[in-house]
């Protein structure tokens, strides 16, 4: 199984900076697990824009993380997929150079993909991997909200930022698990967070909207703050009150955790423990192998495709980027930085269906 040479979007160091370009790339040999996608459909993630930003991975990476395509080829370990399928992974893009889903192809590992029923169109297939799995572990794993116990009991959960892609999915899933969901965002889109299956929303804005929150919900001891920014853990956080609660930050590392109260227990969410490996990032954050985590991921993709077909979990909106290049990656990164995302993901075309 000798590896692919295609088209990627490939980062590469300048003495005045960081650019994309579209280069030939060569893909290495499928490993146990892993099965060859032709990529018909790649979605952008806040991820690649901060990996870029910081030089995470270095001259010839190739970010992306969601993509979604026909499968090629398969190694003989392979049980999950066959050649023809279509399917939707993730991928951590830059970690492995240069395997990423800025590309015409890509590899995934058969257990972190999900079958694409011909009913699901792969514009919205592909918005689910990353956030779908980043909302779930940081609902269940023991290493952030540990909330397993309560499923069917209506525990309150704070979804801080449910207008994001991770907001979005995070109030389905607690809404599947029997959570009770209050979240905040703005008001352009409380319409859309209820239907969701929030209960309460909150515009993030107000200056009392913590007031607001612990009057709505006492007893509030579990939050996920899916942004992550300078003030949002703080907020989220004193939310709880006197509460001795458990923040889970979308910041891997606790990233802008410093203004949390002591009493309340800081926890982090790295979605890529979905793999059976350990990973560095930058040389200065580690992480082991967390079975745990992966068996979670695993059981989620497996309910996905069950989800979407009842209806009771929807993919998020498509911005369509067009073709797939370094400008149309590059685009959808600065709207990232401009705040210009709500309620929507950026999808490039890669390839004809």
């Amino acid at each position: 199984m000798s590896g692919i040479t295609c088209t990627a979007v490939v980062q590469r160091i300048e003495p005045a900076g960081s650019i994309l370009v579209e280069e030939q790339v060569q893909l290495p040999s499928l490993q146990e697990h892993q099965v060859l996608v032709r990529v018909v459909r790649a979605a952008f993630n806040p991820t690649d824009a901060q990996a870029f930003d910081v030089n995470a991975f270095g001259n010839g990476a190739v970010l992306g993380c969601d993509f979604a395509g026909i499968v090629e080829e398969a190694h003989p370990t392979v049980t999950r997929y066959k050649k023809g399928d279509r399917i939707s992974a993730l991928v951590w893009g830059g970690e492995k150079i240069p395997v990423g889903a800025y590309s015409q192809y890509c590899i995934a590992d058969e257990r972190i993909a999900f079958p694409v029923a011909p009913s699901l169109d792969l514009n919205e297939a592909v918005t689910i991997p990353l956030a779908t799995a980043t909302a779930w572990l940081a609902l269940l794993s023991k290493g952030c909200l540990d909330m397993s116990q309560e499923r069917g009991k209506k525990t309150p959960v704070l979804i801080w930022g449910g207008g994001s892609t991770v907001g979005s999915f995070t109030i389905q899933l607690a809404r599947i698990l029997g959570l009770e969901v209050i979240t905040t965002c703005s008001p352009r889109s409380f319409e859309v967070v209820k239907r969701h299956g929030a209960t309460h929303a909150f515009d993030y804005k107000d200056a009392d909207v913590v007031d607001q929150i612990q009057k709505c919900s006492p007893g509030l001891k579990h939050a996920f703050d899916t942004i992550g920014n300078a003030k949002s853990s703080t907020q989220a956080s004193a939310s709880m009150g006197a509460n001795n609660g458990n923040v889970c930050t979308v910041r891997p590392g606790k990233a802008f955790t410093e203004g949390v109260a002591s009493h309340i227990k800081i926890t982090d969410v790295f979605v890529f423990t979905a793999f059976l490996k350990e990973h560095t990032y930058r040389q200065v954050y580690h992480w082991p192998v967390l079975p745990e985590d992966h068996k979670l991921t695993v059981e989620l993709y497996e309910q996905i495709p069950k989800w979407v077909e009842q209806g009771t979990f929807k993919p998020q909106r498509p911005r369509k980027m067009g073709k797939l290049s370094a400008d149309t990656v590059a685009t959808a990164m600065q709207l990232y930085r401009d705040n210009a995302l709500t309620n929507e993901k950026c999808v490039f075309d890669v390839g004809d269906i």
